[in-house]
């Protein structure tokens, strides 16, 4: 980690290429760290997180890791459970379309403001971060896929300039099933399609097909999650004790 001319930290916010990022703090970093394990799923529905672990592995002391646990923990993406510690929430499915339609309505406003105020250099960090995706479907590497994913998407709602907005998309987030294996295997190219057309109505200038296609990209995902893998008819699923997974977005 270095010292931007900026007066922000610099630290190497790495899994896909290592990459220096500016933080405004050690607790920002890690926090967004953290986060983002959570969505792709290096850290686990139910798994526990130890600060000491953490610390250890991000390279920092406990003090930002115990900070940036608290603001997590505000988010929704950890829970303190007694006698467990901090862990991964579980998912909750009855609550995923309310998820779902929240995530409509306010990633509309955010993709909405971000091109109002989108400049030729914030659009060539989102094509690169495009580029991303890309490399990481040629490698057939699923939670790089979701990391480039991730990335994009938040990325692209930080221009919006919208901070308390950002923070509600951040809680949907923490509660929406992005987290396990994908269960259609088509996914992934289907994301890189749907990013590759809503970066072509940017640049065409197009602003109002380009929220639509952002939106349809985010429909997608969501039909994906909510229709069966086959299609045999629907019959009364008898409940299964194995934890239902779910496609990437």
């Amino acid at each position: 980690m270095g010292q931007g001319n900026n007066g922000l930290v610099l630290f190497r916010l790495g899994c896909l290429e290592e990459e220096a990022v500016p933080f405004a703090t050690k607790q920002d970093w890690v926090a967004e760290i953290i986060r983002e394990r959570i969505i792709i799923g290096t850290y686990g529905r139910g798994q526990q997180l130890k600060q000491a672990d953490l610390a250890e592995k991000l390279g920092v002391s406990i003090t930002p890791v115990r900070e940036a646990l608290l603001t997590l923990e505000a988010e929704g993406y950890v829970r303190g459970m007694p006698h467990k510690g901090l862990l991964v929430p579980e998912l909750k499915p009855e609550l995923a379309q309310e998820i779902y339609e929240l995530r409509l309505m306010l990633e509309r406003e955010l993709t909405t403001r971000a091109l109002q105020l989108m400049t030729p250099a914030m659009l060539g960090e989102l094509l690169e971060l495009h580029r991303d995706l890309v490399r990481a479907l040629s490698s057939h590497d699923l939670q790089a896929v979701r990391t480039a994913n991730y990335r994009f998407h938040f990325r692209l709602y930080e221009m919006a300039d919208r901070p308390q907005t950002l923070h509600f998309v951040r809680v949907l987030w923490a509660k929406y099933p992005f987290t396990a294996q994908d269960e259609k295997r088509s996914r992934p190219s289907h994301m890189r399609r749907e990013h590759a057309l809503f970066l072509e109505k940017v640049q065409q200038g197009d602003q109002t097909g380009a929220v639509e296609a952002l939106l349809q990209h985010i429909r997608n995902g969501w039909r994906e999650i909510t229709t069966a893998p086959t299609p045999e008819p629907a019959a009364a699923a008898k409940p299964s004790r194995r934890r239902r997974s779910y496609p990437g977005d």
